[in-house]
């Protein structure tokens, strides 16, 4: 990923973030992870900086404001449409990876269930949004 600018993590669990942040350490992500806990922290976040993340990694199941209603609010905001948001959710449903998907959303990832198993995947997600142009 853009070494130079930070990625936010939206996800309530507290043992996935710690298994996303020992992820991000283990394959040698240089990104500053910032984390929230809901959809409606996540917006105050990002409402609240001048420099938006590269990307957005955003849990489904999530208390107050869910990843859906996150993505539906965040895509409909000119200043924040741009941000790729990759889903990354214990959720296999089809008609959440389709929902997704049709509120924009970049990505969609099953959580995997073991820790090098999402050391891998981050080498995926680096790989790719590292190598992808972006809007500066």
């Amino acid at each position: 990923m853009r070494s130079k600018s930070q990625v936010l993590l939206v996800e309530d669990d507290g043992i996935d973030m710690e298994t996303i942040k020992r992820a991000f350490k283990e394959v040698g992500i240089p990104n500053r992870l910032d984390v929230a806990t809901n959809g409606e922290e996540a917006l105050d976040y990002l409402r609240g900086t001048d420099q938006n993340p590269s990307i957005i990694l955003l849990d489904l199941n999530m208390p107050r404001m869910n990843g859906a209603e996150f993505l539906k609010v965040m895509k409909q905001d000119h200043s924040l449409k741009h941000i790729p948001v990759v889903v990354l959710t214990s959720s296999k449903q089809k008609q959440d990876i389709f929902e997704m998907f049709g509120l924009g959303a970049a990505g969609y990832m099953v959580k995997p269930l073991t820790r090098p198993e999402f050391a891998e995947l981050f080498k995926v997600i680096g790989r790719y949004w590292s190598t992808s142009e972006l809007p500066e």
